[in-house]
């Protein structure tokens, strides 16, 4: 899909949601609802994108969906697309069935990766989509694996004795390709060609695939909610946020940026980083800085094998 006027009219996201004004999370669903090729059904993990897109006795969901817990979005994906198979093998569904999970970053990186993992081992075919806004923000802004190192949350408060997170964000797709799965991308949803092309890609490939995609929480991250999807622009191109995929084991970059901005044009536009901007936290925006290249180099050399 080349152009906006190739993407399906309909929309399977109901407007009338109760997702926070400028949330970009309905924005990444409604873009990966229109790369379905057939018959779909949706696994949604508890958190924010669950709970107020299905608040009794209300849906925004127009295909089958499913409300399962935080940990265990992967191995009921997983349970769905096996069953398909065995009613195909019996003779009482002709069909393909498409199977994606929804999971944010707490349900993802932790509370979920038990999950993930097996059902990556056993090879079940279908796509995993992580919506990251870097913090348990449907239940008050806590700490996640996926939290930026030097973050505030509520449980990682800045103070004399604690600057904020003290912990590096996990590798994700990483993880994921240890697994030897046949596709694992990230995404922006700033970025809606190269997001959906790469939907398609999980969609289509045997096995399962995992999509990893930056989506910034006005709340959580403190910023104006007007500006999502410029702040997800900016983890981009200030190489905070790598656009690459994995295919088949092969890495490549899907939107090179050869000419960064400095990381902190991302960490000034949220609240959350505000404290490192005192003099005695500037060393923090100085290592961000370096993991940040160090990362981009990384991924540059593991697509030119």
């Amino acid at each position: 899909m080349s152009t906006l006027r190739e993407l399906p009219k309909e929309e399977l996201l109901a407007p009338g949601h109760r997702m926070c004004a400028g949330c970009p999370v309905p924005t990444l669903v409604k873009m990966t609802l229109k790369a379905l090729r057939g018959p779909t059904v949706v696994v949604n993990a508890t958190g924010c994108l669950e709970v107020s897109t299905s608040i009794f006795p209300y849906t925004a969901w127009r295909l089958p969906w499913v409300h399962v817990a935080f940990e265990n979005a992967a191995a009921v994906a997983s349970g769905i697309e096996a069953g398909f198979k065995a009613l195909m093998r019996k003779g009482r569904w002709g069909q393909k069935v498409d199977v994606i999970a929804f999971g944010g970053d707490g349900g993802t990186f932790d509370i979920g990766l038990q999950a993930l993992s097996g059902a990556m081992e056993r090879g079940h075919d279908f796509l995993y989509i992580c919506y990251d806004n870097e913090a348990y923000m449907n239940t008050g802004i806590q700490r996640s694996g996926s939290t930026t190192f030097g973050a505030a949350t509520t449980t990682s408060p800045p103070g004399k004795r604690i600057p904020g997170k003290r912990e590096w964000k996990k590798d994700l797709i990483g993880i994921a390709v240890a697994h030897d799965i046949p596709y694992a991308a990230t995404a922006s949803v700033a970025f809606w060609k190269d997001y959906i092309s790469k939907v398609r890609k999980g969609i289509e490939v045997d096995g399962p695939a995992v999509i990893h995609a930056i989506t910034p929480c006005p709340r959580g991250w403190r910023h104006d909610p007007s500006e999502s999807i410029k702040v997800a622009r900016l983890a981009v191109q200030t190489r905070f946020f790598p656009l690459y995929e994995v295919e088949k084991g092969k890495y490549r970059i899907t939107l090179p940026v050869p000419n960064p901005l400095p990381v902190e044009e991302l960490l000034k536009t949220q609240g959350r980083f505000r404290h490192l901007f005192k003099p005695e936290n500037k060393w923090m925006i100085e290592e961000i800085q370096r993991w940040v290249d160090r990362n981009y180099e990384r991924l540059v050399k593991l697509s030119q094998l």
